[in-house]
C-alpha cells in the first residue's frame, strides 16, 4: 500500500491545534525548515565582513554562493530516495543533527578554499525542503494539500528573510564581547548551528511518519511497504512532466535562492548602504513568505477544485509570467525608494509560483512521491547554480544579470501548460476532490 493512500489524512488545517499528529507535523516541519534555511543562509548577510576578512574577490564570493546550492541538487534527489524507504521522521532528524555541524564550524575557515568547503557542506541541509513537502503530503487530503505544502514551505523559506535581519544584529551583539569583526562573524554562526541540533531532537520526539504511525511499525503490520512498485524512482525520472516542473521550479525557487544569497551585498554595493540597513531591506524579500507562498497554494487548491489538475497548471503559468515581469522591473530600479517596493512585488510572485508548483507535485506520481519531490526540488538549486555562474562572470553587472533572469522566467512560464495529466487521472482526482469536500469532517475534528 502506498503511503499516500493511508487512511486518516486531515481535510482541514487548524493552525491553533497541536494535539493531533497532522498539525504537530505541520508546525514542526515548517519550523525545522525555517531553521534549516536560517542556517543555510546565515552567512549571506555577513558576506561583506567575510569578504574583507578572507580577502575574497567578486568571483570567489559568487563561487561560494554556487557551492552552497550546488550540493543541494544531489542531496534533494538522494533524500527523495531515502524518504520512500526510511520515512520522514528519521530522515529529518538525521539531516538536522548532521547539518548543524558545518554551520557551527564554518567559523574555522581561514581562506577561500576552506570557506567554500564549509558552504558546500552546509548546502546539504537544503534537502530539508523535500522532507517538509513529503511529510505534509502524507498527512493532508487533496482539498488542502496545496495549502499545506505551500504554507509549511513558505514559513520555512521565511528563514531566508529573517536571517538577513537577525544575523547582522547577532553579529553586532557578539562584537560587544569579541575583539573584532573577523571574530564576530565566526562566533555568530554558532547560534544557528545549535538551534539546528536542538531541533533534530525535538523532531524525533514529537512527530510520526504518517497519520497511522511510523513506517517501521506500519510495515511490520503489513500496512505499508518500502517501495510500492519496482523501479518507482526510475519511472518518476523518465516522466517528462517531472522535468518540466524541474525547470519551472528553477525559475522560481532558483531565483529566490539566488536573491537570498546576494540581496544584502547587492544593496550595500549598488546603493551604498551599511550592513544593518542593507540586511533590513534584503529581509523584506524573504519575509513575504509569511503569506505569499501560502497564497500560491491556496489559489492552486481553488483552481484545482474548479478546474481540476488543468486548472492548477494554468494558474502556475500565469503567476510565473508575473514573476518574470516583476523581476525585469526590479532590475531596472536605480533609486532606492523605488527598488524597495518593487523587490516586495517581485518577491510575492516568486513565492506564489513556488506554492503553485508544489500544488501540482503530489499528483504527478503518488507511488514515488519522494522521488518526484526530490527531483523537482533539486530544480530550484539547479536554477540557482546557473544564476550563480551568470553573476560571477566578469563584465556582467549584477543588475543586468537580474534583467536576464527576468527574461528567462517570462520565456519559461508557458512550459506550465505542457504539464498534462491523462483524462483517467483527471477523473480520478476530481472524484477524490469531491469525496474530500463532501466527507464527514472526522480527520478535521481530531484537529480541534
Amino acid at each position: 500500500m502506498n503511503t499516500n493512500e493511508l487512511a486518516g489524512k486531515a481535510t482541514s488545517i487548524k493552525l491553533k491545534s497541536f494535539a493531533a499528529p497532522h498539525m504537530r507535523t505541520f508546525h514542526l516541519t515548517w519550523l525545522a525548515f525555517f531553521l534549516c534555511f536560517f542556517g543555510w543562509f546565515g552567512i549571506a548577510p555577513l558576506l561583506g565582513e567575510v569578504r574583507d576578512d578572507l580577502g575574497l574577490t567578486k568571483s570567489q564570493v559568487f563561487t561560494s554562493l554556487i557551492a552552497s546550492v550546488l550540493i543541494t541538487i544531489f542531496a534533494r534527489v538522494a533524500i527523495g530516495w531515502v524518504l520512500d524507504r526510511v520515512g520522514p521522521r528519521r530522515t529529518y532528524t538525521g539531516l538536522l543533527i548532521l547539518g548543524s555541524l558545518p554551520v557551527m564550524l564554518i567559523g574555522l575557515s581561514q581562506n577561500f578554499e576552506t570557506f567554500v568547503m564549509f558552504r558546500l557542506l552546509i548546502g546539504v541541509i537544503g534537502a530539508s525542503f523535500v522532507i517538509t513537502q513529503y511529510h505534509t503530503s502524507v498527512m493532508f487530503g487533496p482539498n488542502v494539500i496545496g495549502t499545506a505544502n505551500a504554507t509549511t514551505a513558505g514559513w520555512g523559506n521565511l528563514g531566508g528573510g529573517v536571517t538577513q535581519l537577525v544575523m547582522p544584529l547577532v553579529m553586532t551583539g557578539v562584537l560587544f564581547f569579541a575583539a573584532n569583526e573577523a571574530a564576530g562573524w565566526r562566533i555568530a554562526m554558532v547560534i544557528p548551528g545549535v538551534a539546528l541540533l536542538l531541533m533534530g531532537i525535538v523532531y524525533y520526539k514529537f512527530t510520526q511518519d504518517a497519520p497511522e504511525g511510523d513506517f517501521k511499525e506500519l510495515r511490520a503490520q503489513g500496512k505499508v511497504t518500502k517501495q510500492t512498485e519496482s523501479g518507482a524512482f526510475s519511472k518518476a525520472a523518465r516522466d517528462p512532466r517531472v522535468w518540466l516542473l524541474f525547470v519551472i521550479y528553477g525559475a522560481c525557487f532558483g531565483i529566490e535562492l539566488t536573491i537570498n544569497g546576494m540581496a544584502s551585498l547587492y544593496f550595500q554595493d549598488r546603493f551604498g548602504l551599511d550592513l544593518v540597513l542593507a540586511g533590513v531591506i534584503a529581509s523584506l524579500f524573504g519575509l513575504m513568505n509569511i503569506f505569499a507562498r501560502t497564497t500560491g497554494g491556496i489559489f492552486s487548491d481553488k483552481f484545482g477544485i474548479r478546474g481540476g489538475l488543468r486548472g492548477r497548471t494554468m494558474f502556475l503559468g500565469g503567476v510565473l509570467l508575473l514573476e518574470g515581469l516583476a523581476l525585469i522591473a526590479f532590475s531596472r530600479m536605480d533609486v532606492l525608494i523605488l527598488a524597495i517596493p518593487m523587490l516586495v512585488v517581485f518577491s510575492i510572485f516568486v513565492q506564489m509560483s513556488e506554492g503553485a508548483t508544489f500544488g501540482i507535485v503530489p499528483f504527478v506520481n503518488k507511488k514515488a512521491l519522494g522521488a518526484v519531490a526530490g527531483i523537482v526540488g533539486a530544480g530550484g538549486n539547479a536554477g540557482a547554480v546557473a544564476a550563480g555562474f551568470v553573476l560571477r562572470a566578469e563584465g556582467v553587472a549584477v543588475e543586468d544579470a537580474l534583467f536576464y533572469f527576468g527574461v528567462f522566467v517570462v520565456c519559461i512560464a508557458p512550459l506550465a501548460l505542457f504539464v498534462r495529466f491523462p483524462k483517467r487521472v483527471e477523473a480520478i482526482e476530481r472524484r477524490r476532490m469531491r469525496e474530500a469536500l463532501e466527507a464527514p469532517r472526522a480527520p478535521a475534528a481530531v484537529l480541534d
